[in-house]
């Protein structure tokens, strides 16, 4: 449950609030005990340029505090930066920061806070920061290297689940300064939108230029958006939705997974088109929605990929249901127009929240539990969108939830042998209401178990 409650922001230290010079006052033994309840550390300090949005994204933040849950507290007073005081915070954002804003000590205080588990938030020009520290480097994912004129450019936006753009179109078109940077994030970090570098000028990235990603690392979460150079981009409900998603991803009030991600193709792409590979065995039907997903309605049915079966491989695809439903993720099945064939001969990866636990949500449904403890954790709720995994190698079969390996089972029925099949979804009853989005697989090498 996430905790709501009264917005309070707190000036720390010797801090430039919005740009207005304070005198010092050191934060009292008490202010380092741990409040209840989520709360975020916006740090704006700059030893470089400075960006005349600073003020409305602090702003802006503490607006979707409000509207989040969480406590924002702002501060440009790099002795914020202590292990007591850093443990009061699920996430530091660095707003707009630039040049070397933290000394060795307030360094190690930091790598010491995210190792044990804290969150950062980087937006804009916080790639423009910390060149000399590797460690933060590694954490933002990427260096700023330079930047054409603001001007209007389209946005790819490659993960539809992360709460940072499950609220957008495939493309997002918008204006702001496009950052170029010295290395492509892409290998260490989970993309989350990039730049189509045709729809503007001044792009350098020779075609895949990543403008927002997430990533788990050393310990803690990590995400960078490298919108909001724009005093306007703080009042554009878009770039504050998906801000505020990637706020509640690196405090723990939303889960995704970040881990990087290359070498899927896509079966189903939100498109028309790409159904044209899928057949409906049964009563029922799925309806393409209008964000690009697949709803379904009545059964029991599958819409099952007939184009092609798998041996050796990973699927991944994004669900989300409403209330108490029921539905799941079919594989190893051969080809029929009956959709008891998947059940009697093939695996399902159950989507359903309440059943007993072989038959609940991550379970190989009537097999295998999924680890509860795991699940509960890396599940998000009803209403929110979440991520699957499934890996077939051999008769081995595991599945992720959200970037958490949750499930690991291995067949031993070979009338149900998992080394060539079918992949499908599942529309249970006209109760159930599941949509399914963004489903994509990668091929793998073949191998025993």
């Amino acid at each position: 449950m996430r905790t709501t409650g009264r917005l309070t922001t707190t000036v720390v230290g010797a801090a430039l609030v919005l740009g207005c010079a304070v005198q010092p006052a050191v934060p009292h033994a008490s202010e380092e005990q741990r409040e209840p309840g989520k709360r975020v550390l916006v740090f704006s300090k700059t030893a470089g340029f400075r960006h005349d949005s600073i003020p409305a994204g602090v702003e802006a933040v503490k607006r979707l505090g409000e509207k989040g849950g969480f406590t924002v507290d702002a501060t440009e007073d790099a002795r914020a930066f202590t292990p007591g005081h850093l443990k009061r915070y699920d996430a530091v954002v660095f707003l707009s920061t630039t040049g070397d804003v933290l000394d060795s000590a307030q360094q190690k205080a930091f790598e010491d806070y995210i190792r044990k588990g804290g969150g950062y938030v980087g937006v804009h020009a916080a790639a423009d920061t910390e060149y000399d520290w590797e460690f933060y480097g590694g954490l933002a994912g990427a260096y700023f290297a330079s930047h054409p004129e603001i001007q209007p450019a389209r946005v790819d936006v490659e993960d539809r689940a992360h709460p940072a753009t499950s609220g957008l179109a495939r493309t997002w078109d918008r204006t702001d300064e496009w950052y170029n940077y010295r290395s492509n994030p892409r290998d260490r970090a989970h993309v989350l939108a990039s730049l189509d570098e045709s729809s503007y000028t001044g792009g350098t990235m020779n075609g895949d230029h990543p403008i927002a990603w997430c990533q788990t690392y050393q310990g803690g979460r990590a995400f960078y958006t490298g919108g909001g150079h724009t005093t306007e981009s703080y009042s554009e409900p878009a770039f504050l939705q998906h801000l505020l998603g990637g706020i509640r991803w690196s405090i723990g009030d939303a889960q995704a997974d970040c881990r990087p991600e290359n070498g899927y193709r896509p079966l189903f792409d939100g498109t028309a088109d790409s159904l044209s590979g899928w057949t409906q065995a049964g009563p029922g039907s799925f309806t393409l929605d209008d964000d690009g997903s697949l709803t379904s309605s009545g059964g029991m049915g599958l819409l099952w990929y007939a184009d092609q079966s798998f041996g050796s491989y990973a699927l991944k695809l994004d669900w989300k249901m409403t209330g108490d439903a029921n539905s799941g993720v079919f594989v190893g099945f051969p080809p029929s127009d009956d959709p008891w064939s998947a059940v009697d001969n093939g695996y399902e990866i159950q989507i359903d929240a309440t059943d007993v636990p072989e038959k609940t949500t991550g379970a190989v449904y009537g097999f295998h539990s999924a680890d509860l403890a795991k699940r509960d954790r890396a599940l998000n709720p009803p209403g929110e969108w979440n991520t699957y995994e499934i890996r077939v190698e051999g008769e081995r079969l595991r599945v992720w939830l959200n970037g958490v390996r949750i499930n690991d089972f291995t067949n031993t029925d070979p009338a149900r042998s998992l080394t060539d099949g079918h992949i499908g979804i599942q529309n249970h009853s006209a109760d159930d209401q599941v949509s399914f989005r963004d489903i994509r697989i990668k091929e793998l090498p073949a191998r025993g178990n």
